[in-house]
């Protein structure tokens, strides 16, 4: 999307965007759902980052990152303290990615995923297919040779970030002003390039969330919206495989919040996708705008994140409007409080999550089983082989726990009680830091309350009591977070007990 600010890189001038045998049978299959990683050490307290604020009614909020800055200390504090999602500003994508045919580079992409991943922030694919930002070789293509470059680019970086992102930017900004399609190198090769592409992408991971993102379709009224939504409800109706829908809430050079905001969110949401806000940045930060644009958001069920296009306003493409929350020196502005404090109100538990997937029922299936005999015992992922940990053998309460390599040591040594709990240490119970999606799991003094309390399920899957959620973990990777999650019968929630 978003150019780096320096050079805008191809961007458009007017661009507004979770003891003794086997207890719990394992299963195959991948999933990577569009869920985010909460930091909440107090369920009832209110957050004090963005991120959390988020996590707190099931959405992220997430910011662009640029690999060329990671070097920088407040660059990055701020980014892992505030947020739970990242996108890569440009190393993702296609001049980044395959600078010569054939010759796939994911040096700069991987190493926002790696910074990310280590942190325990998700991460969105950004982008596939664009007409900017093309290597020369694309450029200079046309016709079906074209279509097949752009077949075999989908392939290659999608085979090699399979099951780690939760979502792809499949194609991006396809549309002109008055709703007809850009007249471009990718439109030339056919006007169903752009199913081509997405149904390529479904082909290359099925469980990723594949998106299409643009500017300026914030206003419901706008001809460029109409077109987008039209190609939305045909690509529906007909089947092609499209999850969501990014709006870039652009809000400068001269563009605003539209009075209808909401009604197009809602109106995308209807016709069975997610959407989201991109690439927000806003003229001086307005607080009013940046407040509007959120609550937008939580108003509308499936809006399921934020993202800002930068972290502080000398990272802005656009660092002469002043639109980002934190200033160039790295202090939160008067806006950021607007967004908290926005996040902060919504209802904690959505009626209905705004990431499901379609189709998929929210029940565990089958009823708990019975307790397991007295011991201990470790709790073994299904999809990746490894155990729930207690990171650094912590007993704080508070203390996140993490899917790692399995070993011996106490920290990963778990108890499941006659009273539902699971408890490390003797004294440390298994915890939900809340019940909505995307809540985290800790550890914390053994209370005997509902959210320490948890159902084994002969499918695998291990419940709250009191959210009916499932715990989840969305990377098989060591460091991977555990959360609860809407139940899904997917790997990624299946565990088993074992010596």
């Amino acid at each position: 999307m978003t150019a780096l600010p320096s050079a805008h890189r191809g961007k458009n001038p007017q661009k507004r965007s979770p003891i003794h045998k086997a207890l719990l049978a394992g299963a195959a299959g991948v999933v990577a759902t569009l869920t985010v990683v909460a930091m909440i050490p107090n369920a009832n307290a209110a957050a004090s980052t963005l991120g959390a604020a988020a996590a707190q009614s099931g959405r992220y909020f997430g910011t662009a990152i640029a690999a060329s800055r990671l070097g920088d200390s407040t660059y990055t504090t701020i980014s892992a303290r505030e947020f739970n999602m990242i996108t890569a500003e440009n190393e993702m994508k296609p001049d980044a990615t395959q600078p010569n045919r054939g010759q796939f580079n994911f040096s700069a992409g991987d190493q926002i995923y790696n910074w990310a991943n280590q942190r325990g922030i998700k991460v969105r694919g950004h982008t596939l297919a664009w007409h900017a930002q093309q290597p020369g070789w694309m450029q200079s293509l046309n016709g079906s040779n074209l279509r097949q470059a752009m077949i075999d680019h989908i392939n290659g970086v999608m085979a090699h970030y399979k099951g780690k992102l939760a979502a792809w930017d499949v194609v991006n900004e396809a549309f002109n002003e008055d709703g007809s399609r850009r007249s471009s190198n990718l439109q030339g090769t056919g006007n169903d390039w752009i199913e081509v592409a997405f149904r390529t992408a479904r082909a290359a991971d099925p469980s990723v969330k594949l998106c299409y993102n643009d500017y300026n379709i914030e206003n419901w009224s706008y001809g460029k919206t109409q077109g987008v939504y039209r190609m939305i409800q045909d690509f529906k109706s007909r089947g092609v495989p499209i999850d969501c829908v990014g709006l870039q809430t652009h809000f400068t050079g001269g563009s605003s919040l539209p009075g209808n905001f909401q009604t197009t969110l809602s109106s995308f949401a209807a016709l069975g996708v997610d959407v989201a806000l991109t690439e927000v940045d806003v003229t001086n930060a307005s607080t009013t705008q940046y407040a509007g644009l959120t609550q937008a958001c939580l108003n509308v069920p499936r809006c399921i994140g934020i993202t800002v296009w930068g972290v502080r306003d000398s990272d802005s493409w656009r660092s002469s409007e002043s639109p980002l929350l934190f200033n160039s020196g790295g202090g939160a502005k008067a806006a950021y409080t607007s967004v908290l404090n926005a996040l902060n109100s919504a209802t904690p538990t959505p009626s209905q999550s705004a990431t499901a997937s379609p189709s998929v029922p929210s029940s565990p299936g089958p009823s708990s089983s019975p307790p397991p005999p007295s011991g201990v015992g470790r709790i073994v992922g299904a999809q990746s082989g490894r155990c729930i940990d207690v990171p650094n053998a912590s007993q704080n309460n508070g203390t996140r726990v993490q899917l790692y390599d399995c070993n011996t040591q106490a920290n990963q040594q778990w108890t499941y009680t006659s009273g539902k709990q699971l408890t490390v240490y003797g004294n440390k119970c298994l915890d939900a830091a809340g019940s909505g999606n995307g809540s985290g799991i800790q550890i914390y003094s053994c209370n005997g309350q509902a959210n320490q309390q948890w159902n084994l399920n002969s499918n695998g899957t291990i419940t709250g009591v009191q959210s009916g959620r499932c715990l989840d973990v969305w990377s098989t990777a060591n460091g991977a977070r555990v959360q609860i999650y809407d139940c899904n019968g997917q790997a990624n929630q299946r565990f088993s007990l074992a010596q």
